[in-house]
């Protein structure tokens, strides 16, 4: 299972600790267009991203739906704002494609940090990652041109990106469809 090699690669745990991880999780299976957490829910659980690609949205003042972010296979993905303070989200993270996750609550995980040191380490450790994604994101969404930000998704996720439709993609980053379009055209010659 790939939830098993993900805590593994951290170097923290044994397979007594994995094992334990396991058990206080389950997987859960998305159909498309299924909701992972709505706007104005509480998120109170992570999870690891086996298999499909989802996306988060919101909805701007003109009440248009804006999506800010993809999660892919072996990532996390949580409405971490409302994780970490259990007030309702500002944000919609969908599937867009069928999709399986790993989900851990957030009491459980609380449990496993009070009953080792090491787990409050790990904790330390995805939300310093999570903070550099966030940050990688909102420079990326600021600083480049919509052709800069679409040519790293095609070096970064080439096997998602075929999954993703195209208003989403065009939402992303910041532009039309049509003139994806034409930046898809520019760079297939």
């Amino acid at each position: 299972m790939m939830m098993e090699e993900y805590l593994q690669q951290f170097g923290l745990f044994d397979e007594g600790d994995i094992n334990r991880f396991l058990e206080l999780g389950k997987a859960k299976s998305f159909k498309k267009d299924g909701f992972f957490i709505r706007e104005g829910m509480v998120c109170r659980e992570v999870g690891f991203v086996i298999s499909g690609t989802f996306r988060s949205f919101y909805y701007s003042h003109k009440n248009e739906e804006i999506t800010y972010c993809f999660t892919f296979p072996r990532t996390l993905i949580s409405a971490y704002s409302s994780y970490i303070s259990g007030q309702g989200t500002p944000e919609n993270i969908q599937a867009i494609t069928d999709a399986e996750i790993f989900a851990i609550p957030k009491h459980h995980i609380e449990q496993l940090v009070e009953s080792k040191p090491k787990w409050l380490l790990f904790s330390k450790i995805i939300a310093e990652q999570q903070y550099l994604e966030m940050e990688k994101r909102i420079f990326t969404l600021q600083k480049e041109t919509a052709e800069v930000k679409y040519r790293q998704l095609l070096q970064e996720q080439p096997e998602y990106l075929q999954e993703i439709p195209l208003q989403f993609i065009a939402s992303y980053l910041g532009i039309t469809q049509r003139h994806l379009s034409r930046i898809r055209k520019q760079i297939s010659y």
